[in-house]
């Protein structure tokens, strides 16, 4: 004898069964176009960087329109992290304040990061021109670049983030 629980478990089963009976498709291959709007991979060192220019003046631009709900008027937080300060708190006494000023070792992952997931409610809808001025407005909000800076596919992987010295990249020991 069913309980009501296990005979809605059973009717749902069944279902789903004459449901995937009838419509056995599984996709179809991605084409080569389709595949290449996916990789969004950025290295350090630039590699992957698209064509495209930003200024601090643009980005400050889209950063008011875009992503100033979230990060706060000069990127201070609430309710989403702080994008800038802390620097100088990772190594003291007090809680460290983990910024893109203080803590990220390339100026590429923010961008990378940038484009991949913001703003959060539309991810990958910025333009590369958008990102790369997104990126330097919270650059130079934290005092990495200029406010005359424009930075592009050759000059991003150039700034120096403060912190860029303090990661180490640890390769495992080989396995003999």
């Amino acid at each position: 004898m069913f309980t009501r629980s296990a005979g809605f478990i059973v009717a749902l089963l069944v279902s789903g069964a004459a449901v995937a009976a009838e419509s056995p498709q599984r996709g179809q291959p991605i084409t080569a176009a389709e595949a290449a709007a996916w990789d969004l991979t950025i290295a350090p060192d630039g590699v992957g960087l698209p064509k495209g220019r930003g200024t601090v003046k643009r980005g400050e631009q889209v950063f008011a329109e875009k992503c100033v709900s979230c990060h706060g008027e000069k990127g201070e937080g609430k309710p989403a992290d702080k994008l800038v300060g802390g620097q100088g708190t990772l190594g003291g006494d007090q809680a460290p304040v983990k910024t893109v000023g203080s803590y990220w070792p390339y100026a590429t992952t923010l961008f990378d990061y940038i484009r991949r997931a913001m703003p959060l409610t539309e991810p990958q809808s910025l333009s590369a021109e958008e990102v790369y001025s997104v990126s330097a407005y919270v650059l130079y909000l934290n005092g990495i670049i200029t406010d005359k800076a424009v930075l592009d596919a050759k000059s991003l992987p150039r700034v120096k983030m403060p912190n860029r010295d303090n990661f180490h990249i640890v390769y495992p020991a080989k396995i003999q």
